[in-house]
């Protein structure tokens, strides 16, 4: 038994952050209803590497749903989406703020319906505030939460995590928060109203080592180089690259012996960690030397052989065919129906020691419009209009 089996979930999403967080909801046991707009439904579907009418990136955040597509402006949706509600036990929605509200359902009006259901509602930048109705997209959130800046530390300027970073936080962050306030009604039976920004959970994600110099506020703080500035070393080798992270004085020694370059302990420069760090910059340019002179399989060698952690930075097919994945079990294949083959990465955590297996294939547009409807037991004519209106 998955451990959110009876579980029943709404979605109103566009994008990644409802829709991911409730995928991974699904995978753990939930039934999700993905309600989707009549046109085209959630935009996600045609971004990116498509087949059959569906995008991988919606494919991959959209397992283990069944899809509805209704007019929510209209009073046939609005009597639907109550009727929904009633028997749900979590809302995921990440219209901007006010939107539901202005449609009557937002969480004031649905937990009328429905005391016990938790209503989370994620926006980009909060319910309050100058920017509460700003279109939040990840880069605009990796900006103003600092992610760029911290990118960018040694660099030019500010960088950007080339992937949708701020987008997946919000939703493992979503995820957590919904579980929390299920945990919370089965010990008192009151449901719950969650508010959720884009950029409070980047900055919640970012903060503990991102924003270490900001933390402590007294004058006489000890301000040293940040985390990132020693473990994260790339190094450039004659046919690829590495990753070493030496982050004590053993470590260090390990390194500068595999790169025959030990002799630098007696440099006044390096001869203690203190030191070392203060004048990192200048280590790694004689690193980066060394490094570019040998070939990648012998520079681990020498870094596994003095217990250095290391690794090569593998290209995207080397990452999938990695033997640790391979005994993980966390990559499968399937065959779609509107798709065909593809590749899906496993639910992560495992449960009794077993792995969770993908939930079902992600739903074509409004696939479940009429089976979700029916089983609801809305009057007939209700039910006919809403499907008239799904396939016109």
């Amino acid at each position: 038994m998955k451990p959110l089996e009876g579980i029943k979930v709404l979605e109103f999403s566009t994008m990644i952050t409802a829709s991911f967080a409730a995928m991974m909801l699904a995978e753990q046991g939930a039934t999700v209803i993905k309600v989707e707009p009549l046109e085209l439904g959630d935009p996600m579907r045609f971004l990116g590497s498509n087949k059959g009418g569906i995008s991988a990136l919606f494919a991959n955040c959209n397992r283990g749903k069944r899809s509805v597509k209704m007019d929510l402006k209209s009073d046939d949706g609005k009597e639907v989406v109550k009727a929904m509600a009633r028997e749900a036990d979590v809302v995921l929605c990440n219209f901007r703020p006010g939107v539901m509200d202005e449609l009557g359902l937002g969480s004031e009006a649905l937990r009328a319906e429905n005391p016990r259901l938790i209503y989370a509602g994620v926006s980009g930048f909060g319910t309050e505030g100058p920017d509460r109705s700003t279109p939040a997209y990840d880069p605009v959130i990796q900006a103003q939460a600092g992610f760029a800046a911290v990118q960018g530390q040694g660099q030019d300027g500010p960088q950007f995590v080339r992937n949708l970073t701020c987008d997946k936080v919000t939703a493992y962050t979503a995820c957590q928060a919904v579980t929390a306030a299920l945990f919370h009604r089965e010990r008192t039976g009151e449901g719950q109203n969650i508010d959720l920004s884009m950029m409070d959970a980047g900055l919640y994600f970012l903060f503990p080592d991102g924003f270490m110099h900001q933390t402590l506020l007294d004058d006489d703080v000890d301000h040293v180089v940040p985390l990132s500035e020693v473990l994260y070393d790339l190094m450039v080798t004659k046919d690829g690259g590495i990753t070493v992270s030496a982050a004590n004085q053993q470590q260090q020694v390990g390194l500068l012996s595999s790169v025959d370059l030990l002799h630098l302990f007696a440099d006044e420069r390096f001869n203690s960690m203190d030191k070392l760090i203060e004048n990192i910059g200048e280590l790694r340019a004689l690193l980066a030397e060394k490094c570019s002179e040998m070939e990648t399989d012998e520079l681990l060698a020498k870094l596994k052989e003095n217990d250095v952690p290391a690794a090569k930075c593998l290209d995207y097919d080397e990452v999938l065919a990695h033997p640790q994945y391979a005994a993980n079990g966390s990559i499968d294949e399937h065959e779609h129906s509107l798709m065909g083959r593809m590749r899906r990465v496993k639910p992560p955590a495992q449960f009794g020691s077993e792995r969770l297996e993908p939930a079902s294939q992600a739903p074509a547009h409004g696939e479940h419009t009429q089976d979700v409807l029916e089983e609801l037991g809305l009057p007939q004519d209700l039910v006919a209009r809403v499907v008239a209106a799904a396939a016109s």
